[in-house]
């Protein structure tokens, strides 16, 4: 009988990966690790291991180690981040905040021990380089609330940018929400993720009313965006829980106090 003759199997195909894809690969890796770790508890090893490589493989790309690599992959979350703040300039603008919100909240929940160490600050890899990162996610932040209001962050040529108070006040909400988000991560994540959306949404509301009492400028703003809104959005519905609150305070009117 004549052996039947073994038939070959095909050798699995192997790729070499670019220089670019294979940094992207190392950052992938290593942004899986700080998402879920502190900066100071990551290492070289812990990297290589998880993109299942070599050591000295990280350190070919990486040269300045644990440093630049953390400083690389926190210029790719940067870039994520500022990416969650922008929408098309399409409905409500409430109603966009919110959406730039849901992303931004997922963002935090699947970074969660990251995002709180990077934010805190205090670790050994912080450096000026990573604190100028973090602030050009707040500056790209702000700018693109504030187009959302109907005003540019910039002033190129043709943009009306946002005067100084109205600057302010969106720079000091995104401050709030960062707050708010490290709240909510020390909290276990409590309230739900749309609750705390919306009470987000409804303190840029209040924010925006309260500065337009004062200055002109977001009082034209806020003509504007209300003009914008319906009554099921979320200024609508702000305004039906606030306005019976209000009401109570009728007496501190100057009116009302002429005529007692």
């Amino acid at each position: 009988m004549t052996p039947t003759a073994a038939v070959p199997q095909p050798r699995a195909t192997y790729r070499r990966l670019s220089v670019e894809e294979r940094r992207a690969q190392l950052l992938l890796a290593a942004l899986g690790l700080f998402a879920h770790r502190a900066p100071d508890e990551v290492s070289l090893d812990d990297v290589a291991v998880a993109a299942g490589v070599s050591r000295p493989l990280v350190y070919r790309y990486f040269p300045g180690g644990r440093q630049q690599l953390y400083e690389a992959a926190l210029g790719s979350a940067a870039d994520e981040l500022k990416l969650c703040f922008t929408e098309p300039p399409e409905g409500p603008p409430t109603e966009r905040v919110a959406r730039v919100l849901d992303r931004y909240l997922r963002f935090v929940d699947e970074h969660d021990t990251g995002f709180s160490a990077l934010l805190r600050g205090g670790s050994v890899v912080e450096t000026s380089r990573t604190t100028t990162i973090v602030d050009g996610v707040r500056r790209a932040a702000a700018d693109e609330i504030l187009r959302h209001l109907g005003r540019i962050g910039g002033a190129g040529e043709g943009e009306q940018p946002a005067g100084p108070r109205l600057r302010m006040m969106v720079r000091s909400w995104i401050a709030a929400v960062e707050a708010a988000s490290l709240i909510w991560l020390d909290d276990g994540k409590r309230p739900s993720a749309a609750e705390l959306r919306g009470w987000l949404v409804d303190h840029l509301i209040a924010l925006l009313a309260a500065t337009a009492a004062t200055d002109p400028e977001t009082a034209s703003v806020v003509s504007d965006l209300l003009a914008l809104e319906t009554a099921g959005g979320p200024a609508g519905q702000l305004a039906e829980r606030v306005i019976p609150v209000v009401a109570e305070a009728a007496h501190l009117l100057p009116a009302a106090a002429a005529s007692d």
